[in-house]
């Protein structure tokens, strides 16, 4: 896991390296064991390491194999890669170091823009071919690692951030219309490729692109499961799913594990993290370091989940870590974790991340994470009104949306309202498309693929790579949700949503981390807003430079500010914080 930069002319002038020094500082944090550059010509390449795979200096990025033309920088883990390197080794390919970072290389050589399909884990990288010239950017299948680009006066600049990027300079810093209806619409998610900023785009996941070097470029998306009943598994009862679920999730944590240093979880109690531990548990592992973070109540609502993240390390035996953060700290931390996203995160845990970082950087450098769960096996609770649905669309806005468009009419500056409900037709589009049998399969795969790229997962890489602590995700093993994806739905509709995971979970983890009301990361502060909390989103909003920004009528934040605890969207989010939120990343990096 690290940062990774690039510039990349195509005008036949030299690439900037002091453009990649400055986004390398940027993204220190990200790789704080080591720092790279390799510039040739047209293309430069940065690369900022966080020693995880082969500690030695061989596996140093950017990587060059002068003898098969190429040039590599990389940020995430390939987990199969001792696999990949014997089949190579097969073929006569000779290595000089010991990691992961070579098989890429090797591999692209081998097999082309194909290799990615052969890879398990998480990646975005890019690749320099010496005698052709061309450019190629991939990311993984969920989108788990970054990669945002600017193009424009014949160059393009990558980075693992955004802003890593406006460091760089030359950037388009207009708020883009489409965005901010996204980012209102669900609850701060905006979409691939389009970014809250005009002039910043994101490369999709499961996506690979190839720029010839006068700056033309094809892509390809290189994985798209169906979400479809198949004829072999018609006489499959719930138990047979469940042991499916169990053995695929099995390996998926198993393969999590590789590394050359130990590996931990981020333990919050619920069932997600809690199978982690006791299939952990179950291969073998011993002194299991855990941790779990808890934070005041606020407005009766309670800051912790401790008592079930204590079942399951007393449970296990693990090496467990309480981490309790009093209101003075989390309203301290706050500046900083709104400058450690590169996008605005509206969602609460962005604190309990980046402090729960914080304090697990200090002992460890990976950990295990339960993300992707809900989005996988159906836990949240618009997928059960899908089941019997004749208007997908209608159904999973009413569920989904913070609101509407005739509704954001009335809250967003006149100049900033987009021309359309660009929002519910990208919506429409995504769900409407082939591919999948049923309402529910259709939010599933949306969801999966889209809304989870750029919330939960993005929350993590970036509150946990704050402090260069790695979040390996194992429910986003793609063979995991491939499999998951021909689950009938009443399977995993069943017991209140993720039925057949919390089945597969009976067998390993006691009935009381299953059998309670779905926890969500507490952090109630920021839910009833009030106090210092107060003042410090109505110095944002009343700002010179949010008052001449106008992004939002004056009328509506008035009554925000004039009643903040009642204003809670249909996700149980503060429409107050949200607005603020945005404002506060906005100033926080010179926007």
């Amino acid at each position: 896991m690290c940062g990774i930069a690039g510039d990349v002319r195509f005008d036949g002038s030299f690439a900037d390296a002091r453009a990649i020094a400055s986004m390398m500082d940027v993204l220190a944090p990200r790789g704080p064991d080591g720092a790279g550059l390799e510039a040739r010509g047209p293309v430069a390449f940065g690369h900022r390491r966080l020693r995880i795979i082969d500690l030695s200096d061989k596996a140093a990025q950017p990587m060059v194999d002068p003898e098969l033309g190429l040039t590599l920088t990389f940020n995430g883990c390939i987990y199969n890669y001792p696999e990949l390197r014997a089949a190579l080794e097969a073929k006569g390919y000779r290595f000089f170091s010991q990691g992961d970072t070579e098989v890429i290389l090797k591999a692209y050589h081998a097999w082309g823009e194909a290799c990615v399909e052969r890879f398990h884990g998480m990646f975005a990288f890019a690749i320099a071919e010496r005698d052709s010239g061309a450019v190629v950017l991939a990311r993984d299948r969920f989108g788990i690692k970054p990669l945002y680009y600017t193009e424009g006066n014949k160059r393009l600049r990558f980075a693992s951030s955004l802003p890593a990027l406006l460091a760089a300079g030359d950037v388009d810093t207009t708020i883009d219309r489409d965005a901010l209806h996204n980012y209102m619409s669900f609850h701060a998610v905006v979409p691939p490729p389009r970014t809250i900023l005009k002039g910043v785009r994101k490369l999709p996941p499961a996506t690979v692109r190839r720029y010839a070097p006068d700056g033309t470029f094809t892509e390809r998306v290189y994985w798209r499961p169906p979400y479809e009943r198949r004829a072999q598994d018609a006489n499959l009862t719930a138990d047979d799913w469940r042991d499916r679920v169990l053995d695929a999730l099995r390996t998926a944590v198993r393969r999590r594990m590789v590394a050359d240093v130990p590996v931990g979880v981020l333990l919050s109690g619920g069932v997600d993290s809690s199978i982690i531990v006791g299939l952990l548990a179950q291969e073998g592992q011993r002194d299991l370091a855990t941790y779990s973070i808890g934070f005041e109540e606020a407005n009766g609502e309670k800051g912790d989940e401790f008592v079930y993240s204590d079942l399951i390390a007393k449970r296990f035996g693990t090496n467990h870590h309480k981490i309790f953060v009093p209101s003075s700290d989390l309203m301290g931390a706050l500046p900083d974790t709104i400058h450690a996203m590169s996008e605005p995160m509206v969602s609460y845990d962005n604190i309990g991340f980046y402090l729960l970082s914080r304090e697990v950087s200090k002992s460890i450098k990976v950990v295990q994470s339960g993300q992707g769960a809900d989005e996988v096996f159906a836990g949240y609770h618009w997928y059960p009104p899908l089941a019997d649905s004749d208007d997908v669309v209608g159904d999973y806005a009413r569920g989904f949306f913070d609101r509407d468009h005739a509704t954001l009419a009335r809250q967003l500056g006149p100049q900033w309202l987009a021309d359309s409900d660009v929002s519910r037709d990208l919506v429409a589009a995504h769900l409407q498309a082939e591919g999948a049998a049923t309402p529910v399969d259709r939010a599933l795969r949306l969801d999966s693929q889209v809304m989870l790229v750029d919330d939960p997962v993005k929350r993590v890489d970036n509150m946990t790579m704050a402090w260069g602590l790695e979040a390996r995700v194992p429910f986003l093993d793609h063979e995991l949700v491939e499999l998951a994806a021909t689950i009938p739905p009443e399977y995993k509709l069943a017991q209140g949503g993720k039925g057949v995971l919390k089945e597969a979970a009976r067998l390993v983890v006691p009935h009381e981390v299953i059998d309670r009301p779905k926890g969500y990361f507490p952090v109630p502060q920021l839910k009833y807003i009030s106090g210092p909390y107060l003042d410090m989103v109505r110095d944002a909003l009343g700002s010179q430079a949010a008052r001449e920004r106008g992004l939002f009528r004056q009328d509506y934040l008035d009554t925000l500010f004039a009643d903040p605890v009642s204003h809670i969207t249909p996700l149980r989010g503060s429409e107050l914080w949200q607005v603020a939120l945005l404002e506060m990343w906005l100033q926080s990096h010179g926007v």
